[in-house]
C-alpha cells in the first residue's frame, strides 16, 4: 500500500518531469490495453495508464543498491500478472543500464499480495520489519539465479536506444 495523495493531471504531469530530471530517481508507466479508457493524452501507444514501477537510489552507502516501489492503481488490473512484469522489466533494465547490484523494497505488513509477489515470485528475503510503520524491509541481490529468473518471466526483452 502506499500513502501517495491524489493528484491533478497538471501535478501529476509536474512530478514525472521532475523524476525524468532526477538522476536518483526512474519511473517506468504501466500500461494495459484493456484499459484504453484511461489513456492520458495521444501518445500513439495502445492502452491505458493503470499503474507504474519505480527505482529510488536513496541508499548512500551502496550507489548500487535501488528500492524498487510497484503500483497497480486500477483495482480490475491487479492479479492479472501486470505487476510482476513491470517489476521484472524494471529489474531486467535496471541491472543492464543503471549498474544496479541488490533490490530493496518496504511493504506494507497488511498488504498480502505485494508480500507474496516480493518474497515467493521475485525471491526478496526478509531484512527487518518495522511495528511502529507497520512494514517490511526486503532485499534482493542482483546474482545469476536472479538473472534465470527475470530471463524466463519477460520473454521477447529488449533494450535499444531511443533516438
Amino acid at each position: 500500500m502506499t500513502a501517495s495523495e491524489p493528484l491533478t493531471l497538471e501535478e501529476e504531469y509536474d512530478m514525472q518531469k521532475s523524476w525524468f530530471e532526477d538522476e536518483k530517481k526512474c519511473t517506468f508507466i504501466v500500461l494495459s490495453q484493456v484499459f484504453e479508457g484511461n489513456r492520458v493524452g495521444r501518445t500513439g501507444i495502445w492502452g491505458g495508464m493503470v499503474g507504474d514501477v519505480n527505482l529510488f537510489f536513496n541508499d548512500h552507502d551502496d550507489p548500487h543498491s535501488a528500492e524498487l516501489e510497484l503500483m497497480i492503481a486500477e483495482p480490475s488490473a491487479r492479479r492479472q500478472g501486470l505487476g510482476i512484469e513491470a517489476a521484472m522489466l524494471m529489474m531486467r533494465y535496471a541491472i543492464a543500464s543503471l549498474r544496479v547490484t541488490t533490490f530493496t523494497a518496504k511493504i506494507s505488513l497488511s498488504n498480502t499480495p505485494s508480500l507474496v509477489l516480493f518474497k515467493y515470485k521475485l525471491g526478496f528475503h526478509e531484512v527487518t520489519v518495522s511495528e511502529v510503520f507497520q512494514e517490511v524491509t526486503l532485499a534482493r541481490p542482483c546474482d545469476e539465479s536472479l538473472n534465470r529468473l527475470l530471463e524466463g518471466g519477460t520473454d521477447g526483452w529488449t533494450l535499444s536506444e531511443l533516438a
